[in-house]
């Protein structure tokens, strides 16, 4: 094993012990927002992908809502109650989206204003 690759593990080690909980929060919605949004685009040359897309938005907000009903979560119960509301409202939206009664749009600026929150507390 030479040097440099002994350092870039070691970096690699530091850098993933930074992380914190809201970069690892920013990075899962980020994936599947751009998944859904890339699937969305070519929905009617793939539409199994854009339901597996929806799915794993739909799974992500149930994470989200599970998360801020323990009664651990430190964060603010107006907040907290905010993103239940989202992954209800996410839920909803997406079994009219599978049934071609709504689009996928309102779904994808939720995850926007939700990345966008989460870069602003996190610069404060």
């Amino acid at each position: 094993m030479t040097p440099q690759t002994l350092a870039q593990r070691a970096y690699a080690q530091s850098a993933a012990s930074t992380r914190t909980p809201r970069d690892t929060e920013y990075e899962a919605i980020s994936k599947i927002t751009h998944r859904l949004k890339a699937a969305a685009a070519r929905k009617a040359s793939d539409f199994a992908g854009f339901v597996q897309a929806l799915h794993e938005n739909r799974r992500l907000w149930s994470v989200l809502a599970n998360g801020v009903v323990d009664s651990d979560n430190a964060l603010p119960n107006e907040l907290r109650a905010r993103i239940f509301y989202l992954a209800e409202f996410t839920e909803q939206h997406t079994g009219q989206v599978l049934a071609s009664k709504a689009g996928v749009e309102p779904l994808l600026e939720i995850n926007l204003a939700v990345l966008r929150g989460l870069r602003q507390r996190g610069t404060a």
